[in-house]
Formats: structure tokens, sequence, C-alpha cells
């Protein structure tokens, strides 16, 4: 009889504006890389805003980070993060607009609940590539259903999913509930217990898993 590989349950709390949530999804996926075959991953991705009062309108994203923590401060920030997406074979760009990221949690809520948490994990790839990479628009309607399609996600319903009074609002607000307590992202938490705050390397992620594993037998 065939032995099925146990599952390990991973949430993150992110926001798609949020740097380092790209750079834990990266040392995430390394981890998991190490333990192919032996387990399977559920990665479900929850909301976090980085700053919830944010209006609809673009804001210039480098004058938003000069107004946030000061242009010393921002002129360290940008090649640290330069150099931390070079090592995970990303390249980060401080230029274009960001914005409210309600809408795109929206989409990433309906993707989950209505396409499975791989398709959802697709989005979260061209939401994160596309902001922090190539300069898109968080807010912007074309990329985010541009972004959908990318992940294969049907257009219509993805642009349904991204109105206030659509199916993405209502899982948004339920899942902001749940890890209300959680004040900086990235923040992982595996099999709903055990929690790994910031993007920490990948040999802590396995460490973790090998943990669990060892406690989790397969089942037949």
């Amino acid at each position: 009889m065939a032995v099925s590989k146990p599952t390990i349950s991973v949430e993150v709390v992110s926001d798609i504006v949020c740097p380092w949530c790209y750079v834990g999804k990266r040392r995430l996926e390394k981890a998991m890389q190490h333990f192919e075959g032996k387990a399977q991953f559920d990665v479900h991705w929850l909301p976090y805003q980085l700053n919830p009062t944010a209006g609809p309108e673009a804001i210039n994203k480098l004058q938003y980070y000069n107004d946030k923590f000061g242009p010393a401060r921002v002129a360290q920030i940008i090649p640290n993060m330069q150099s931390t997406f070079a090592s995970e074979g990303l390249q980060y760009s401080i230029g274009g607009e960001t914005g409210n990221t309600r809408r795109a949690h929206r989409l990433m809520a309906w993707a989950a609940k209505e396409h499975g948490l791989a398709k959802q994990d697709a989005l979260a790839e061209q939401l994160f590539q596309g902001y922090h990479c190539k300069e898109q628009y968080v807010n912007d309607t074309d990329f985010l259903l541009a972004a959908a399609a990318a992940a294969g996600l049907p257009r219509d319903a993805a642009a349904a999913a991204l109105e206030e009074a659509g199916p993405g609002e209502a899982l948004v607000q339920q899942e902001l509930g749940k890890f209300a307590g959680v004040n900086g992202v990235p923040h992982f938490v595996v099999n709903g217990r055990h929690r790994v705050g910031g993007a920490q390397s990948p040999e802590v992620f396995a460490e973790l898993f090998e943990e669990l594993l060892q406690q989790q037998p397969a089942a037949a």
C-alpha cells in the first residue's frame, strides 16, 4: 500500500508592498524544496496592511519612503534591499508608485477560497514580482487583473472580487482577525501553532519542518 506524504500547513501573514515578505517567500520555498518527496505543503497567504489608512490614489514610492523613514535611512535601505533581493535571484526597484493594498488582498483571499492555495500562491508571486521588481502600482486595476490572468484565474470573476461589495472583502475581514496580534510581517504560522517571525533563513524553516516530520509519521 502506498504511503501518503504528511502535510505541513504554512499560513503567511503578509502585505504585497512589504519587500521582506517577498524575500520570505523565496526563503520558505528554498526550505520546502529540501523536503520534496518527504512532505507536501499547504501555503496560505493571509492579509496584513502596513498602511491601512492609505487612500485610493497612487503615491510615489520613493517619496513615501523618504517621508516615512527620512532620506538618510532610505539611502541605506535601498542598497540593502537590492543586495538582499539579488541574493534571492531577484531585482529590487524603488521606482513606481505605492498605495492601498486592500484590493490586492481581496483578490488573494478570493483566489484561495475559489481556486485553491496553489493558484493563490501563483497570484502572490505575480503581485510581489510586479510591485517590487517591475514598478507596477499595487492598486492599479489593470495590473491586478493581469496578475490574476497570469496566475490562471478568470478575469471577470477576479474583477468582481476586487470590489468592496464583492466576495473578497468579507474574506479579508475574516482573515484579518485570525492573527490580529501580529504587528510585523512576514509572519509564518506552521501547523497552526509554530510561529516564525520575519524573513528567516531557509535553514530556520527546514529545521522546524524536520522536527515536525519526526513528530508526525506519514499516514498509510
